[in-house]
Formats: C-alpha cells, sequence, structure tokens
C-alpha cells in the first residue's frame, strides 16, 4: 500500500478512536445510547439514581484495540453483555447467597431508638424498602429468570456511522487539499 495511504487510514483511525471513545463514554451521561434512552430502573434501590454506573468499572472498561485496517471497541467485564444487548439470567444458589448478604447488610444498618424499635426517618424508610427488595430477591426460586432490559452503551447506531463518514470525508478532503498546495507551489 502506498505510505500516503497507510498515513490517510492511520489518521482516520486515530480520530475514530478519539472521537467513539468520548461518544460512548458520553452514553453514561446522556443515560442512552445517543438518542436512545435508557429503561428506567424497576427496583426501590437508587430509583433516580444514574443508571448502570454503580462503582464506575463498567464505564471505565470500556476499551478500543486497532490494526492496520480497523478498530474494535471492546469491554472484558463479565456483565457487560448482558447490559448491552439485554436478555435474561437464572438465579442460582450462589446469587441467592448474595442476595441474603445484601438483605442483612441493609436491616442491620437501620437506625434504632433506645428501646429497641426501629426510627421512622427516612434513611431508615429507604433501608427498610431496600432490605424488602433484596428478601424479595433472594426468596426467588433457584432457576427462575431475572430479565435484563437491553441498555446499550457500545455498538453500531446511524450516529456512529454518521461520526465515521465525517471523519473519513474531512481525512480525505484534508490530504487532497494539502497535496493541491504542494503541487501548486
Amino acid at each position: 500500500m502506498n505510505q500516503d495511504v497507510q498515513k490517510i487510514i492511520r489518521n482516520i483511525l486515530s480520530d475514530i478512536r478519539v472521537e467513539l471513545s468520548d461518544e460512548f463514554d458520553k452514553n453514561f451521561e446522556r443515560q442512552a445510547f445517543f438518542s436512545e434512552a435508557w429503561q428506567r430502573r424497576s427496583s426501590p434501590i437508587r430509583p433516580d439514581g444514574p443508571i448502570l454506573i454503580d462503582t464506575g468499572r463498567l464505564r471505565q472498561s470500556i476499551s478500543s484495540r486497532t490494526t492496520d485496517t480497523s478498530i474494535t471497541f471492546y469491554t472484558d467485564l463479565p456483565y457487560a453483555a448482558i447490559h448491552n444487548d439485554g436478555g435474561e439470567i437464572k438465579v442460582t444458589k450462589k446469587m441467592k447467597g448474595y442476595f441474603w448478604h445484601k438483605y442483612y447488610e441493609a436491616t442491620g444498618a437501620f437506625g434504632r431508638k433506645k428501646n429497641g424499635e426501629r426510627r421512622n426517618d427516612k434513611r431508615t424508610v429507604r433501608l427498610s424498602t431496600e432490605a424488602e427488595f433484596w428478601k424479595h430477591m433472594a426468596l426467588m426460586k433457584e432457576g427462575k429468570s431475572i430479565k435484563i432490559p437491553r441498555r446499550r452503551f457500545l455498538g453500531e447506531s446511524p450516529e456512529v456511522e454518521k461520526a465515521v463518514r465525517e471523519i473519513v470525508e474531512e481525512n480525505i478532503t484534508e490530504y487532497f487539499n494539502m497535496e493541491f498546495e504542494i503541487r501548486r507551489k
């Protein structure tokens, strides 16, 4: 391949990597895959909080790799695919143990009065709702399915195609303008 063509392709891939890395990260701020809004939570745990952002690991795990002619965006977190594509997961014994752990964690944090009764403040009421959610999850039968809605943060879309097209056109135009200037001199 001509060195000029290789240079243009490297520049295009570099620009795409920067632009799409930024856009995929912005999906977490938008709480949407570009213009496709993510489904709101149905659980009482952080109902108004940001979706898919708890520790930030999923958002930070998005990486990319390039070859001489392509670029691939990916994440290697095991739970990323179920969030990006949606689907169902089966309740396992291990999951039930985790749900019980979260239940006991929530109930142990209840505010108590001197006589041992629960306080009726906002925090305790919120924890009570959270504890009930985890108890409900822990009491599910093994093998029951939990539906995870599709909340895409990576992938193809008209917005991705448009950004790629604009970057390609911009780089090629820049190259030909530069070539024209060189030959004019």
